[in-house]
C-alpha cells in the first residue's frame, strides 16, 4: 500500500479536526456575550407578532412589482374576489416555505379555485429580493397547485422597504431583521381580505383547515361565492378571532331546534283547534 507524505497526513488530520470543532465566526462563543436563559424570549423576537386589524383597509395605492418585474398597484389585484394575503420572503430557510406549503395544501382541498373564486397575493418582506425570485416561486406554486387560472390568480410580489413596511403595518404584521444572520424574524399566518381590501379574517400558524378557509372566503366575499350549503354553514359556525378558526355555534343550533319545536307545536295546536271548530271526531276526516 502506497504511503502518503507526512505533511499530507498532518493536513488531513487538521482538516478533520476543523470539521469536528465548532469554531465558525458567527457561532463562536464569546465569554462576554449574554447567555440565553430558558423560557426567556430573545430580544429580537419581542417586537415580532401578528396583530389583528379586523375591518381595517389596506393601502391599495401601494406600488409593488409583480413576478415579471412590472409595477403593479395593489388596487389592481382587488375589486372582484376575496384575497388571501401572505407576507413571507423568498429566501427564507424554513418558516415561510411552511406557510406557503400549508396554504397550498388547503387550497388544493377547496372546491373553490384560485383565479376563479379568490386570489392569493404573496409579498416578500425583504426589499433586497428581486422579481426573479418571485418568478421562481410563482412557477413552483402555481405548478404544484395544478389548476387552470392559478398563474393569473396567485401573485408573487416584491417591493421597496417603504411600501413593504406600510403594508405590514396596515395588517399588523410585525417583523424584525437580524443582521448577524441576514434573516428576518417574523410571525406565521395568513390574512383574508374582502374584494374592497378590508381585513376580514386571520389564520395563524402553518396549517389552515380547508373548512375554515372555505367559510372564511365565502364570508369575505359577502357570500358571492360558494354553494348554498356554504351559506347555511356560516349561520352554524362562529369565527373565533383568538384562535383564527371556525367552531360550531351551539347556541344557534339550539335556537334553531327550539324554533322548529315551537313551530311543530303550533301546527299541532292549529290542527286540533280546527277539528274542534268543525266538530270532527279524532281520527275522522271531512269530505
Amino acid at each position: 500500500m502506497r504511503s502518503h507524505p507526512a505533511w499530507f497526513r498532518l493536513m488531513a488530520v487538521a482538516f478533520l479536526a476543523s470539521l469536528l470543532t465548532p469554531h465558525s465566526g458567527k457561532a463562536q462563543l464569546d465569554d462576554s456575550a449574554p447567555i440565553q436563559t430558558a423560557g426567556v424570549r430573545p430580544a429580537l423576537l419581542r417586537d415580532v407578532g401578528l396583530d389583528q386589524r379586523l375591518g381595517d383597509s389596506i393601502p391599495l395605492d401601494l406600488i409593488l412589482r409583480d413576478e415579471h418585474g412590472q409595477p403593479v398597484a395593489l388596487r389592481q389585484l382587488f375589486g372582484e374576489k376575496p384575497v388571501i394575503l401572505t407576507l413571507v420572503y423568498y429566501q427564507c430557510p424554513m418558516l415561510c416555505t411552511e406557510v406557503l406549503n400549508g396554504l397550498l395544501r388547503s387550497a388544493k382541498e377547496l372546491p373553490l379555485e384560485v383565479g376563479k373564486d379568490f386570489s392569493i397575493v404573496t409579498v416578500s418582506i425583504d426589499p433586497s429580493e428581486r422579481p426573479v425570485l418571485a418568478e421562481v416561486k410563482h412557477e413552483l406554486y402555481t405548478g404544484l397547485y395544478g389548476r387552470l387560472g392559478a398563474s393569473r390568480g396567485w401573485h408573487f410580489l416584491t417591493g421597496d422597504e417603504a411600501q413593504i413596511k406600510a403594508l405590514a403595518q396596515a395588517v399588523g404584521f410585525r417583523y424584525a431583521y437580524d443582521p448577524s444572520t441576514g434573516q428576518f424574524a417574523h410571525p406565521s399566518g395568513i390574512m383574508l381580505l374582502t374584494p374592497a381590501g378590508k381585513l376580514a379574517r386571520y389564520f395563524y400558524g402553518i396549517s389552515y383547515p380547508a373548512r375554515d378557509l372555505r367559510l372564511g372566503l365565502v364570508e369575505a366575499s359577502e357570500e358571492k361565492i360558494g354553494s348554498p350549503v356554504d351559506h347555511i354553514l356560516l349561520y352554524c359556525y362562529h369565527y373565533d378571532a383568538a384562535t383564527g378558526t371556525y367552531g360550531l355555534l351551539i347556541s344557534r343550533v339550539i335556537k334553531a331546534a327550539a324554533a322548529l319545536t315551537v313551530l311543530s307545536l303550533a301546527l299541532v295546536i292549529a290542527i286540533l283547534f280546527r277539528r274542534e271548530n268543525y266538530g270532527l271526531p279524532r281520527g275522522s276526516s271531512r269530505i
